[in-house]
């Protein structure tokens, strides 16, 4: 990750309206689906320094893997549950999990399907594994560049990379729709002047208030409709039988 960008990551999840938004379709989501006692082990890959953690206390047991040691606070209550390293054969957990999620993760690998194989070869026989990734490569601006992006993807990709990581997936959907549009010009006008890329920066409270508004007021509303874009796109899945 970008240095800048790590050292305003923990403030921008907490603040910036896309992560917010993006935290509680996933909320939502979970309690939707969650076992009658919760699952007993969660799983949150590429967590950063455990900024999801206490919501996902919500649903059990949580612990983490993040690859960059700079997200990761030095206090021991959290070091102690978040496995520090890459996301490889060296992780050897004591327990399989219930959930796992690999949230916006997997667009920044080289060989995600070893990693998403590996994830699901974790999973309890009827655990599931939860993914959001970017959408549409045509959506590609110098958002994906600072952020080291390898591919955004679509739903026939990640069905691809489903087959050939052993993963069935059982519910697909894009989401964040109306900043598919926005995307888009940004991408025209970046081929015209080639801007430099930065990190993000949460915007004016009014305006950050009133973008999160409007993309929870829009997950509401056409959720149901599974609409044919998006910039983001949301997998449940679970291991092949």
């Amino acid at each position: 990750m970008d240095p800048e960008y790590a050292r305003r990551y923990r403030d921008l999840y907490n603040h910036h309206w896309w992560w917010r938004a993006r935290e509680d379709v996933i909320v939502e989501l979970l309690r939707t689906m969650r076992p009658p006692t919760g699952w007993a082990h969660i799983l949150d890959i590429g967590c950063g320094g455990g900024v999801f953690f206490d919501r996902l206390a919500e649903f059990g047991d949580v612990r983490g893997v993040e690859p960059d040691a700079t997200l990761v606070d030095d206090d021991p209550a959290v070091r102690r549950r978040i496995h520090i390293g890459p996301f490889d054969e060296s992780y050897r957990p004591e327990q399989r999990f219930g959930l796992i999620l690999m949230l916006d993760v997997i667009e920044h690998l080289d060989d995600p399907t070893a990693a998403l194989r590996l994830a699901l070869s974790m999973l309890e026989p009827d655990g599931v594994i939860l993914l959001t990734v970017p959408a549409f490569r045509t959506l590609w601006t110098t958002h994906d560049d600072i952020n080291q992006h390898r591919t955004r993807y679509t739903k026939r990709s990640m069905r691809a990379l489903a087959r050939h990581s052993g993963m069935r997936i059982g519910r697909i959907r894009y989401f964040f729709h109306w900043t598919a549009s926005i995307k888009l010009a940004q991408r025209v006008v970046e081929a015209f002047v080639h801007p430099t890329p930065t990190p993000a920066t949460i915007p004016p409270p009014a305006i950050n208030s009133f973008l999160y508004r409007m993309s929870r007021a829009e997950h509401r509303l056409l959720t149901r409709f599974h609409l044919p874009f998006g910039s983001s796109l949301l997998v449940l899945g679970y291991r092949a039988k």
